[in-house]
């Protein structure tokens, strides 16, 4: 069970390093700003994910 969420886990993390601010070295040294940057990439891949859903659901709905 343990495994089944860990890989659940990788892959998110993976999905959201898709974006090279978030897996390259953040050199900006203000207050805040990296956490920003990692809510950023965590809601682009939020989206990402739902648009994917979404788009595999209503195709589905044709051939049934």
């Amino acid at each position: 069970m343990l495994a089944r969420v860990r890989v659940r886990v990788e892959h998110s993390i993976a999905g959201i390093k898709i974006s090279r601010i978030a897996k390259d070295q953040f050199r900006n040294t203000a207050e805040g700003l990296s956490d920003t940057v990692m809510e950023i990439a965590c809601g682009l891949h939020n989206l990402r994910v739902a648009r994917r859903a979404r788009r595999h659901r209503s195709s589905n709905a044709y051939f049934r």
